[in-house]
């Protein structure tokens, strides 16, 4: 097991390689519960230490302040005070739903992750960002707390569907493309033993996702400044997201190609380099173009979350491994999306 410690309103443990099995050593002794979804339940649930359960539907539709409000009345029904402790085990939703819900119940209470999909592995369940959507805008309500820990349980990936692997292998790349150029060759050399998990390449890229993460959000927890270069990619993809159906690591893989082909334009990455990603996004079978209709994308990005007034700090790419952000208005991604898509 490897172990890498993010610092921020409290100190949280990414443990990569623990068992689900070993989820008890982390947790007090009671007024724990247990937030975790339909799949996961059946899949692993004989598995779970013996505390109360909220078992959620699946899908973007639960990821709202409807089920926020369901587990914060399961919660007090069960007598849950100021020394409770939530656990979500799930993927990103799960994670996202069970952070916040913590967050704001009695103005706080502890929790903790079992991180069940790559997507939440490598990026979702770390870092402290909770949240919900509402009314079809992504995460739009949330806040900045860290979990105790994430348990990132490698053998869990294992009963994941192909699609859901390449989903998260759209979140290794944005890593690999904002901070590690050699990360990016390995992806490029391995990408066949990525999406077959094979144990010893996964293990490597979760391990080195997380540590760009978390030395990221070191810095900057409340993103002010660098850890906005986690949001490579984004401004699109929430775009993409609103407007339809496709999941958000294959949304993602859409906005960096669109955010690569921009940096281009302004003569960062060369040729070569813009090839380079279009060529090992099409080797992970992810989508490099949206059926969205160009209208429906600029009215997303007005809304944006990230936007600031007429502007939006909008991450490109100096080279493979270095990005830079830069503040644009919203007209200029306008003008983009026109031109690129």
């Amino acid at each position: 097991m490897q172990t890498i410690e993010i610092k921020g309103n409290k100190t949280s443990k990414i443990l990569i390689g623990e068992k689900l099995e070993n989820l008890e050593n982390y947790l007090p002794g009671k007024n724990v519960v247990i937030v975790t979804d339909e799949n996961v339940d059946k899949l692993y649930s004989h598995k779970f230490p013996d505390f109360p359960k909220i078992v959620l539907g699946t899908g973007e539709k639960i990821k709202n302040l409807s089920t926020v409000e369901k587990i914060i009345g399961h919660l007090i029904d069960l007598g849950i005070d100021r020394n409770g402790f939530l656990v979500g085990i799930g993927g990103g939703i799960v994670c996202d739903i069970t952070g916040f819900a913590a967050s704001v119940f009695m103005r706080g209470i502890d929790f903790g992750f079992v991180s069940t999909t790559l997507l939440s592995q490598v990026d979702a369940s770390v870092g402290g960002k909770n949240g919900v959507n509402f009314d079809s805008y992504k995460n739009i309500v949330g806040n900045f707390n860290q979990p105790s820990f994430v348990i990132c349980d490698g053998n869990m990936l294992k009963t994941l569907p192909l699609k859901e692997i390449k989903c998260g292998m759209g979140e290794v790349v944005k890593h690999a493309l904002i901070a590690d150029k050699t990360m990016f060759e390995m992806i490029e050399n391995n990408y066949d033993k990525a999406l077959s998990l094979d144990d010893e390449v996964i293990n490597e890229l979760v391990y080195r996702s997380v540590q760009i993460k978390s030395g990221i959000v070191n810095k900057d927890e409340k993103e002010k400044g660098e850890r906005k270069k986690l949001n490579f990619g984004h401004t699109l993809a929430h775009a993409i997201e609103k407007h339809s159906t496709v999941s958000h690591g294959e949304a993602v893989a859409t906005g960096m190609l669109f955010a690569s082909k921009v940096s281009n334009h302004y003569g960062f990455i060369n040729n070569n380099d813009l090839s380079r990603i279009e060529n090992l996004l099409n080797k992970l079978q992810l989508p490099v173009k949206t059926d969205v209709p160009v209208e429906s994308l600029k009215e997303a990005i007005q809304k944006d979350k990230k936007k600031n007034d007429k502007n939006i700090d909008f991450v490109l790419l100096k080279n493979i491994g270095e990005a830079e952000i830069k503040k644009v208005s919203i007209n200029e991604v306008k003008s983009w999306i026109d031109k690129f898509l």
